[in-house]
């Protein structure tokens, strides 16, 4: 059962870089280091097999000493188009302990190195919803994006 639309979260943006650039960021994790989430938080642990069925395992860690850990699996991989994963299942489709989101992430290609960049986020509850905009769902995310668009721009 799809979660109702009320329980999603998009961002949107004209990203000047190429899909293949974006999609390179998402998916070699040294360049995840750099860019995936605002700082001051880093990534300090991570490891990814993007394919179709594949696992993520990505450490945050806040200025504070906060750890948040991200398991999970790779629903559906299009190479340069669009990843779908989600925390519901860790590695081997394990069902997690506590689902809270899935995660859509499109590249749609305007030519001359633009990229249409659609981050759609879709909870379980409401609850984890109105969490997730308490922790600053369109800052942090936004902050990420930014993060994400200078280093392609780079590649």
């Amino acid at each position: 059962m799809n979660p109702p639309e009320n329980l999603t979260l998009i961002l949107n943006r004209i990203i000047n870089a190429s899909p293949e650039k974006l999609y390179c960021c998402w998916t070699e994790i040294e360049l995840m280091k750099i860019w995936f989430c605002p700082k001051p938080w880093r990534v300090t642990k991570g490891k990814i097999d993007v394919r179709t069925g594949g696992a993520s395992d990505i450490t945050m860690e806040g200025p504070n000493g906060e750890v948040h850990e991200n398991p999970g699996i790779y629903l559906e991989v299009i190479p340069n188009k669009k990843i779908v994963f989600t925390d519901a299942y860790t590695s081997a489709w394990e069902p997690s302990a506590k689902p809270f989101m899935t995660g859509i992430i499109t590249f749609e290609d305007l030519g001359n190195g633009k990229t249409h960049y659609t981050a759609t986020v879709k909870h379980w509850t409401k609850e984890d919803y109105d969490q997730h905009i308490a922790m600053g769902f369109h800052e942090g995310w936004g902050k990420a994006t930014d993060q994400l668009e200078a280093l392609a721009a780079t590649l």
